[in-house]
């Protein structure tokens, strides 16, 4: 079991808490391919909404990839790829800034370029901070 930081605006995160599904990377596959039933994402929204120039900078969603099936939707003209998702109730937007001493992926400079990638590895250990800090478990 991994866990995986996926990056997004927070509305298209909310968006996916309400279908139950994880996108990555604009609807790429690749992203979606390298995780696992059991694996936790966490979003991480670097701005409320896409375009937005007021930075948030909060974990925004935690939850658990549910099976295998990574399956292709279609919005029209945009087609993007997605996994079921069950993401875990009671989970508060919480920002990053208190964290930002505690947690591996923020030691180091600039770290926020990392997140260039939209999908980044996490340390059990910064899973169990981000987790305690949104759920208090």
């Amino acid at each position: 079991m991994r866990a995986c930081l996926g990056v997004a605006s927070r509305d298209h995160v909310r968006r996916g808490v309400e279908l139950g599904i994880a996108q990555i990377g604009h609807g790429r596959r690749a992203g979606l391919a390298r995780m696992h039933p059991q694996d936790w994402i966490v979003y991480y929204s670097p701005r409320a909404t896409l375009g937005d120039k007021e930075p948030l900078q909060a974990f925004t969603a935690i939850g658990q990839i549910v099976d295998d099936e990574i399956w292709q939707a279609d919005e029209g003209d945009f087609r993007p790829w997605r996994r079921r998702v069950d993401y875990l109730a009671g989970a508060v937007e919480t920002s990053v800034r208190p964290l930002t001493a505690t947690l591996e992926l923020t030691r180091r400079p600039n770290w926020g370029y990392q997140l260039r990638r939209s999908l980044v590895e996490l340390s059990p250990e910064d899973l169990a901070a981000i987790r305690q800090a949104m759920v208090g478990r």
